[in-house]
């Protein structure tokens, strides 16, 4: 059987950057997690996808075809990720083939075929609206675990505590009245239980693949229990950040039937957190994140108004 050797540089980093310096433990243990998984179900490796801030991921092949292997640094986060894929089961995700608890490690279905998925059709945007639309409906109709977190938690206790802390000590200097007009905002997070659903809540487009069919995948979710404005203003704000953002938040609107007012307010908290944190760690984005976050300050009616 095929050995993978040690986890990739850029994994390692990444993963030591997120976890601390305590993963370094996990990140030398992660290939023989990999290799003991794919020795139990059967599996040939093949390399490495360095891809990914809270997992190790690998390619391997069954008697049916190619898979990934994935292992979780967070057991937590293993839970939930692999709960919430079989809530979704039969929907616009990957499906889990396999799962070891003791392991954290998880054999999914390679989407596409290959690592990234196939190539992605012209009405993208409409796609993944869609898409996301009927894995809310999944989440609302199905039974759901008590185990995911909810997203009244991260608001209260991560999202705008950490908002508050970064305004009271970074220097914003040229943000300053960009950063102020966006306050408003986060009075305006009103949950409404009526849209409740299990929330994929990491829309980035590196976690949207498409299959061979043109279907896209929503995958490596971080699952909450909360209101679905979220993650449309979640996909609105960074699935391609600084690219079409108002064409998003109107397929947003149109598809999950949540008017642009309500929505908003959302997609300003977001973008606010978002440019708070670059400006924190020096990212280069912080500039793109302003201009979207100046966008939808300008072009998106506040609430009420």
């Amino acid at each position: 059987m095929r050995t993978l050797g040690e986890v990739p540089a850029g994994c390692r980093r990444r993963l030591l950057a997120h976890y601390g310096p305590e993963a370094q433990v996990w990140l030398d243990a992660a290939p023989a997690l990999l290799e003991q998984a794919a020795e139990c179900w059967q599996l040939s490796l093949g390399d490495y996808h360095d891809a990914g801030h809270a997992s190790v991921i690998a390619t391997a092949t069954a008697l049916d075809g190619p898979l990934l292997l994935k292992a979780w640094t967070d057991p937590t986060r293993y839970r939930h990720e692999v709960s919430a894929l079989r809530l979704w089961a039969g929907g616009p995700t990957a499906d889990v083939i396999e799962a070891a608890d003791d392991l954290a490690v998880a054999a999914l279905e390679l989407v596409g075929g290959r690592p990234g998925g196939a190539e992605r059709p012209e009405r993208e945007v409409q796609m993944v609206a869609a898409a996301l639309q009927g894995l809310h409906t999944l989440g609302q109709r199905r039974r759901r675990p008590n185990s995911f977190p909810l997203l009244t938690d991260h608001l209260g206790t991560e999202m705008l505590p950490r908002i508050r802390r970064r305004m009271e000590t970074l220097d914003l200097d040229a943000w300053h009245l960009l950063v102020d007009a966006a306050l408003p905002a986060l009075a305006g997070l009103q949950e409404d239980p009526g849209r409740t659903t299990v929330l994929h809540a990491d829309l980035y487009r590196e976690n949207v693949p498409f299959d061979w069919l043109g279907h896209p995948r929503l995958l490596d979710p971080l699952p909450m229990l909360g209101d679905a404005a979220f993650d449309w203003a979640f996909w609105t704000v960074y699935y391609n950040l600084g690219h079409g953002t108002d064409g998003r938040l109107a397929a947003a609107a149109r598809i999950s039937r949540i008017p642009i007012p309500v929505l908003a307010p959302w997609c300003r908290a977001l973008a606010l957190d978002g440019l708070l944190y670059y400006l924190e760690t020096g990212d280069p984005r912080a500039p793109q994140m302003a201009e979207v976050l100046a966008g939808l300050s300008a072009s998106t009616p506040r609430r009420g108004s």
